[in-house]
């Protein structure tokens, strides 16, 4: 049994909070109030009270630590070289439409002195449906709830290996982009699957259930905790175009180093 750090203490202790306000939403989807806030993008009243929950338990282990949220934006905080990452409810959709699968992502960021990134220190993405808590601490590896270490698919060859991906929906650019990119792969895999949740997918890739995922149009809550967990399951991350990873930049390339590169190869090719 492994045992998280009273930082990751803190990280849980928020996601176990507001994920059990979720399920208790979840189990009354059809009750909910849902307004829309763009093209195929939706807001509940559970995702706000997610946010506002998460932000709240956050701020009491860490008082002053800065916090970007999907749904209230940037609180810089006092502290800045600190700086939560958070997106409340992954997969809102799903969770609209009573599929169980959607998760709660909390990163921490740290700053270096003059203000730049010195990347994701911590990380979380919690299902709180099937109560399966993925997390990781840098340079520390990364864990399945308390029991089981995380280790990326050993998978070699792409004709073996099941891809996830997502795609891009009303309102999104990309269309003919991720057309192409999928005419590229889905000839010579087992399969690809479209799940829904970026957090997920990533969480997926370092529990070895999927053997890479690709997407593009995200953005830094989507990611934040994923990139971190990959990387300590012995996973490669970086941008859907080869280059070093960065959440500003909202693709992302996920898999086993062999995968990882011929998953890339087939990308270029549909460029």
């Amino acid at each position: 049994m492994t045992t998280p750090s009273a930082l990751l203490q803190v990280m849980m202790t928020a996601a176990r909070k507001a994920g059990r306000r979720l399920a208790r939403d979840f189990g009354e989807v059809a009750e909910l109030q849902v307004s829309k806030k763009g093209p195929g993008d939706f807001v509940s009243a559970a995702d706000l009270k997610s946010e506002e929950i998460l932000k709240e338990e956050l701020a009491k282990g860490r008082p002053g630590y800065g916090f970007l949220g999907e749904e209230g934006g940037l609180d810089e905080g006092t502290d800045k070289t600190h700086r939560w990452i958070v997106d409340p409810l992954d997969g809102t959709t799903n969770f609209l439409h009573a599929i169980p699968h959607f998760a709660i992502n909390v990163a921490l960021e740290r700053a270096n002195l003059d203000g730049t990134s010195a990347g994701i220190m911590a990380a979380l993405t919690y299902n709180p449906i099937s109560n399966e808590m993925f997390w990781a601490e840098k340079g520390k590896g990364a864990f399945l709830n308390a029991e089981k270490r995380l280790r990326v698919a050993a998978r070699r060859k792409l004709d073996e290996s099941l891809i996830g991906t997502g795609i891009p929906f009303a309102g999104r650019p990309g269309h003919g982009v991720f057309l192409k990119e999928l005419h590229q792969l889905s000839q010579r895999v087992t399969g690809i699957r479209r799940y829904g949740s970026a957090a997920l997918d990533l969480a997926w890739v370092a529990a070895g259930r999927l053997d890479a995922y690709w997407e593009r149009g995200l953005k830094p809550w989507d990611t934040a905790a994923g990139a971190l967990i990959v990387a300590e399951a012995g996973g490669v991350i970086t941008g859907a175009d080869g280059g070093e990873f960065s959440l500003d930049e909202g693709t992302v390339l996920a898999g086993n180093s062999e995968i990882h590169a011929l998953v890339l190869e087939r990308l270029k090719a549909a460029a």
